[in-house]
This record gives structure tokens, sequence and C-alpha cells, in this order.
């Protein structure tokens, strides 16, 4: 118990650092001044794990009743206020910081609503919700579609990295080995699915294709 509750603290203060890099870089994209990347960084990088907590009964929430989840956001925020150059250099910063913030928010979201005695296919969907909560109200702040929305891996990867978790708990796995094969695989399929443009079928496409498919008749 003792290894969980600590691998839990890991995950969860990993996840609202990277989450909150990630809605810091978006607030400076966005020309925020730096109260707003601030309030950006703390909801991206609280919000999943405050819906989880307050879903399985956690209250007040762990981002609320201990300040280290402050604490991390707010240096998240610092972070990219002060050295947002070298961060912009990526290819697309918040795409990549929202990928690993993804896979950790999932297995923690997953294995702490197993603590709490949900049933395996509700702990599997509550380690998607947390992973995708903090991206949704990033992104909704800052008034874009949110990416869970947009037709690519991103609540599925959540799903599949949550899955691992849950099924390594019903294995009687490790925890730890679990935890890491689970975030792994949560985060290659967000990479593939940026690097590759892995998507879900979405339905501008399939009326595209039934009218090139009709078209294509015509012209027969």
């Amino acid at each position: 118990m003792r290894v969980t509750h600590v691998l839990l603290m890991v995950l969860d203060l990993g996840g609202t650092f990277v989450f909150a890099l990630s809605g810091a870089v978006a607030a400076v994209k966005h020309k925020l001044d730096i109260f707003g990347i601030m309030v950006l960084a703390f909801a991206a990088g609280n919000a999943g794990g405050i819906t989880r907590d307050v879903l399985i009964g956690a209250t007040p929430p762990a981002a609320l009743a201990d300040w280290k989840y402050l604490g991390v956001s707010v240096l998240a925020g610092f972070v990219v206020f002060f050295w947002y150059p070298l961060l912009a250099r990526l290819s697309n910063p918040v795409l990549w910081f929202d990928a690993i913030g993804l896979a950790f928010f999932a297995v923690a979201g997953a294995q702490k609503a197993l603590v709490y005695g949900l049933n395996p296919v509700m702990a599997a969907l509550l380690g998607m919700l947390t992973g995708i909560g903090g991206g949704m109200v990033r992104d909704v702040l800052v008034n874009q579609i949110p990416t869970v929305l947009r037709a690519d891996l991103y609540a599925l990867a959540a799903l599949a990295g949550a899955a691992v978790a849950v099924g390594g708990q019903r294995l009687a796995l490790a925890p730890v080995p679990t935890a890491i094969v689970g975030g792994l695989l949560c985060f290659a399929l967000r990479y593939m699915a940026i690097e590759h443009g892995w998507h879900l079928p979405a339905a501008g496409r399939l009326r595209r294709n039934e009218a090139d498919s009709e078209r294509h008749q015509s012209n027969s």
C-alpha cells in the first residue's frame, strides 16, 4: 500500500507539472499576461485530477488539499514565463507536453480509482477521464476545440494506458512496472498520432470519400 501511495503521488504530481506546462505554453501563445499564464497552468494541470477525486469521493480533492499541486503548477508557469523561447523550439510544445501529461494521468487516474474500490471497467474509464480533463479545460479557456474532440488518438490512447494499469492490478502484477508499461503505451499511441497522422474516422472524411466514389461511378 505504501508503494501504491508513493506511486500515485509521483504520477499525479508529474502529470500536474507537465499538463501545467502545456497550459502555460498555450497561454503565452495566446498572449496572456503572467496572471493568465498561472491560471491556465493550474487549470490544465489540475482539472482532470479534481474531477476524478470528486467522482470517487476523495474529497476535498488532492489538488485543493495539498499545497504541492499548486506549487508544481506555479513552478511550471514560471518555467514557461522565463524560458518560453527555449520551449518554443519544439515543433509543437503544447502537443508534446499534453502527450506526456496524458500518459501520467491516465495511469494515475485508473490506479486511484481502483484504490477507492471502483470496478475495473469504471476504473479504466475514470483513468481516461483524468487524462483528458486538463487538456479539455485548457483548450476551452483559449477558445479552441478540445483536442479530445478532434479526429486523432487522444481519449483512446488514455483508455489504453488506463486499461493496462487496471489489467496489471487484476493480475496482481507489481504496480510500478505496470504503470510504466501503461504510460509508455499511452504516449506511444499519441506519438504515432502526432507524427504519423493516426486518427479515428471523421464524418467529413467519410463524406468526401462517398463523394469521390459517386464521382468515380458517374464517370464510369
